[in-house]
């Protein structure tokens, strides 16, 4: 019998929410059954009112009942988890590397650590598209929980796409074998603009604090969980260009041509994303990372005014509106990828970023003389550096630790790991990292 009533589709949410937190700690395989019939079918069980009087212990037996009942279809952005009760975290490393606090051992996490270099995570793109995993809560905390199973890693990194903010601008993007994103109808003029639409983050990326939530229960606090988003030049460059580029070039014609028309541009999307992240603090991210992975396609004037200007309202802005819904702050991570020495001075005197990362290019003697004691520095090798002997790698690791210094440091790559990296060198990797 099919029901209308509000009251008892609130009835199913609270239920849904119940159950869980109450499957999550011991039955996490039936958790990822449940999640993927809740996602997958984006249905809620419409739930009779005996179920409030449902003793925790006798959840799982329901629903394989209420399984066999007719359902309400109901959007899968409206199910929300408000009440976390996360488990204790028991690893804090990076957050008090972050803070400037000691630490027993160097934190070290991998960007892309959740990718296509792990088998585990190749047999189950088989199965599913890459948007359809990142859309999906499930999968994308599976995929999440994958390195942290293999490697003793310091940190998760939820598995999402910085590409989902373009796509709920109204954006087409498509992930192309062997081609990598695509956006088949770019910006082509600034009269495109208008095209865009600013999304209600909570129901058109509700999606990815879904997949937070989950992902913070399922990793029962072995290590805190980092969310991220692309910077907005790095997005507008996608959004013009339609994907990947060695050059950006029209993206940049665009900031000399129509500076007016590219700050407004920027602007849009800065507001996106600064809801996006406080959206993902409220699902229960622990860090974030702002990637400006096109900062290296902008000299020194063009950084200050169309990628520092940004990252400083991003961190003013998601800061300010955590305080006024009384969430604690966490620390923030900017990666101004290719950013000059002088870039990165300016940007450690004037973003207001915990952590600034480096990439592979950028001595890390240098970069600490230029950014000062207060922050926290994060990086820097090479990620085909790891295609050496895992006895050079651990080599490697432990020579950068000891340029770094331990003290406000976190151990990463210079950017993503690579599709075909020797796992063997990972392993060796980390543990260069926690051996001095």
């Amino acid at each position: 019998m099919r029901s209308n009533n509000k009251h008892d589709q609130e009835n199913g949410r609270l239920f849904t929410k119940q159950l869980f937190l109450a499957l999550n700690s011991s039955k996490k395989k039936r958790q990822i059954e449940i999640s993927h019939f809740l996602y997958e079918t984006k249905k809620i069980p419409l739930v009779i009112s005996a179920v409030q009087k449902v003793r925790a212990e006798s959840l799982e037996q329901l629903f394989s009942d209420l399984c066999s009942r007719s359902f309400d279809k109901i959007s899968h952005q409206e199910y929300t988890m408000t009440e976390h009760n996360f488990p204790p975290l028991q690893n804090d490393r990076i957050l008090r590397a972050a803070r400037g606090e000691p630490v027993d051992k160097v934190p070290v996490w991998i960007m892309r650590q959740a990718g296509r270099y792990l088998p585990e995570f190749r047999e189950l793109r088989t199965k599913h598209d890459f948007f359809s995993i990142c859309q999906t809560p499930a999968l994308a905390c599976e995929i999440t929980l994958q390195p942290i199973k293999r490697f003793p890693l310091d940190a998760s990194i939820i598995f999402s796409d910085i590409l989902v903010i373009p796509q709920a601008m109204g954006l087409v993007v498509e992930m192309r074998p062997g081609v990598g994103p695509v956006l088949p109808e770019p910006l082509a003029d600034p009269t495109h603009i208008s095209r865009l639409k600013m999304p209600d983050v909570d129901k058109d990326l509700g999606y990815v604090g879904e997949a937070i939530t989950l992902t913070r229960h399922s990793l029962e606090g072995k290590v805190p969980l980092i969310g991220f988003t692309g910077a907005p030049w790095t997005l507008m460059g996608y959004m013009i260009q339609g994907g990947g580029s060695s050059t950006m070039a029209q993206a940049r014609i665009w900031l000399y041509k129509y500076p007016e028309e590219s700050h407004k541009l920027l602007q849009m999307i800065t507001d996106v994303i600064v809801d996006y992240l406080v959206m993902q603090v409220k699902a229960g991210a622990q860090l974030l990372q702002v990637f400006e992975s096109h900062g290296d396609f902008l000299n020194t004037e063009l950084f200050k005014e169309y990628s520092l200007k940004y990252f400083k309202q991003i961190s003013q802005k998601v800061k300010a509106k955590l305080d006024s819904l009384n969430i604690p702050k966490v620390p923030m991570i900017a990666f101004p990828k290719g950013a000059t020495l002088d870039s990165i001075e300016i940007f450690a005197k004037e973003a207001g970023y915990d952590v600034i990362g480096l990439d592979w290019t950028v001595d890390p003697v240098e970069a600490r003389q230029r950014v000062g004691p207060n922050i926290t520095l994060q990086g820097n090798m090479d990620p085909t550096a790891l295609y050496s002997t895992t006895e050079k790698v651990r080599q490697r690791a432990e020579n950068m630790v000891r340029l770094f210094g331990k003290d406000r440091y976190i151990a990463n790559l210079g950017h993503g790991i690579l599709p075909d990296a020797p796992i063997p060198s990972v392993e060796a990797f980390i543990e260069g990292i926690h051996s001095v």
